[in-house]
């Protein structure tokens, strides 16, 4: 007997327990309960906060702003991407794309409608962002950009920049005798320059300054070019061209073996050190 009675002996660390223990079985067993007779029907109430939400909203609406906002640009040298956040499709940009490649530039909204044939609403909205240089705006003072024989007139009163001398260049003010010789020797490696904007790629040559050039100099007289087929010609033959080194050419002929040929000048700019902003100059040099 005594032996049964040790069994049921608890100190009072024990006895209390004991008594938590129970606490939680009845709780757990009261809740058990309560849930079967009162289950959960999947529908949850939300209690939304209205002045949470409506700055929320004035966020989201402020970012899509922002996203839209337009900085000065000049138009001939929009991007693929670059035209599909400004609204344009596929087509229009592909018209502006050919044009430039073929050397031409536009250079006014109504030249960039024309060609590019963008609805009046949009051309409303980001032709107060267009940026022409300055020798454009100045030939538009002295001429009317859209007549043919003002045109020629234009042509008359400038020099051939593909036949300036380097003493001739020096004459402009912020171009010495080292930048004259850097243009002549660059000019000579391009083989003469197709377009006015090459100017802008000498080295070291200011934009401002190059603006004040091209009031005096422009390309009156275009040279022919033997373009290089980039489906066809090795890494050694495009390394030729000026704007392409040695890395990019071998980066063009290895993506041209890995994907296939090339079906568009445009595919270029899938290269990872491709100069995405020379594209339109370097197609001039090439051909499919």
């Amino acid at each position: 007997m005594e032996e049964i009675k040790s069994h049921f002996r608890f100190n009072k660390q024990e006895r209390s327990g004991i008594f938590f223990l129970l606490l939680i079985i009845f709780a757990c067993q009261g809740l058990f309960y309560y849930v079967k007779a009162k289950p959960f029907n999947g529908k949850l109430k939300v209690v939304v906060n209205t002045l949470a939400q409506s700055q929320l909203d004035s966020l989201k609406n402020t970012a899509k702003k922002d996203s839209l906002k337009l900085f000065p640009f000049n138009p001939n040298y929009i991007t693929d991407y670059k035209g599909y956040t400004l609204g344009m499709t596929s087509e229009k940009i592909d018209r502006l794309m050919a044009y430039r490649a073929s050397g031409k530039f536009v250079n006014s909204a109504e030249e960039f409608q024309e060609l590019t044939q963008i609805s009046d609403t949009l051309l409303n909205k980001i032709a107060p962002y267009f940026k022409f240089p300055d020798w454009v705006n100045h030939q538009k003072e002295e001429v009317h950009p859209t007549s043919k024989s003002s045109r020629k007139e234009i042509k008359k009163t400038t020099k051939d920049l593909n036949k300036a001398t380097a003493e001739e260049l020096k004459t402009i003010n912020g171009i010495g005798e080292t930048l004259s010789n850097r243009i002549v020797k660059f000019r000579d490696r391009l083989g003469g320059f197709l377009v006015n904007e090459q100017l802008y790629d000498v080295y070291g040559l200011e934009p401002s300054v190059v603006e004040k050039a091209l009031r005096q100099f422009q390309v009156n007289t275009v040279p022919n070019i033997e373009k290089i087929n980039v489906n066809t010609s090795t890494a050694q033959q495009l390394a030729q061209l000026i704007y392409i080194d040695n890395n990019l050419a071998r980066e063009i002929v290895s993506y041209r073996e890995t994907h296939g040929a090339f079906t568009s000048l445009n595919e270029l700019k899938n290269l990872k050190s491709f100069p995405a902003d020379r594209i339109e100059r370097i197609k001039l040099y090439l051909t499919l």
